[in-house]
């Protein structure tokens, strides 16, 4: 009984995660509507809220084509593989009430960052083109020399903590964040946690005018959207750990949900 109530709550977890996908980039795209001065999506329903549901209808329906030189399989689960290591990860999250937390869940949260560059690898190779091939040899390279900083970082404040359970962040940080007495160890986490997820300044994988879009030029409709959703989850996730790590770790209150979002708003 205890494993299928853990399996459900694993479920609603996912569910609530992708949820949180869709409004997380309709929360990007109006904040940088604002920074810009000109409206975000606003056309879609009542101020644009069913906006990222349309995207995802849209995307999802469109007709898949695909490119004649690709190597099929490895093109086409790619992008499932690597949404599946962003949702795979979250086992991680420290249930307090629920048995779905583990004593090393830093060393599996490690192991699946290892696993996410062959997804990357995968889209870039199979696509058969020399800009996709570019594009995700970056990205690799990139991915390989930050999980090396994200590690000795981790391994500091397991250090501090004296285990690999999440749950012990919690249980430290009850007078006082860590953020208080490791700002600068903070400043290097969310640096690597950039490069890690592509974003801006770290996004030379797909930002550059020789790569047209990186990796994944040659996706369109739902092999680009699952490649979309498994870096906004990990953008989502990276969120949650930097909670756990530095701001007072991992709490039933609304207040813990809402560090997130400030540190996803950071990630914009």
């Amino acid at each position: 009984m205890s494993v299928l109530f853990s399996l459900v709550s694993y479920m609603v977890l996912i569910v609530c995660i992708l949820v949180a996908v869709a409004f997380f980039t309709l929360l990007e795209r109006r904040i940088l509507g604002y920074v810009q001065i000109r409206k975000g999506p606003n056309r879609v329903g009542y101020m644009g809220i069913p906006q990222p549901f349309s995207d995802a209808i849209r995307l999802f329906l469109k007709e898949r084509k695909r490119p004649l030189a690709t190597n099929y399989y490895p093109y086409y689960f790619s992008p499932v593989f690597a949404l599946f290591i962003a949702l795979t990860v979250l086992v991680v999250f420290p249930f307090h009430t629920v048995a779905v937390g583990f004593e090393l869940s830093v060393l599996f949260f490690l192991c699946c960052l290892s696993l996410g560059v062959y997804s990357v690898l995968g889209a870039g190779w199979s696509s058969n083109s020399t800009y996709a091939l570019l594009g995700g040899l970056r990205a690799v390279a990139q991915t390989i020399s930050y999980e090396v900083s994200l590690a000795l970082i981790l391994l500091s404040f397991i250090f501090l903590v004296e285990g690999y359970d999440l749950c012990l962040f919690s249980v430290y940080q009850e007078y006082l964040w860590f953020v208080f007495i490791s700002f600068p160890l903070m400043l290097s986490w969310f640096a690597s946690c950039l490069a890690e997820t592509n974003r801006t300044p770290f996004d030379f994988a797909e930002g550059e005018s020789e790569l047209v879009s990186g990796f994944n030029v040659e996706y369109g409709s739902g092999g680009f959207a699952l490649i979309f959703m498994a870096e906004y989850g990990s953008i989502l996730f990276m969120g949650i750990l930097f909670s756990i790590i530095f701001l007072g770790g991992y709490r039933v209150d609304g207040w813990f949900y809402f560090k997130i979002v400030a540190v996803a708003f950071g990630f914009v």
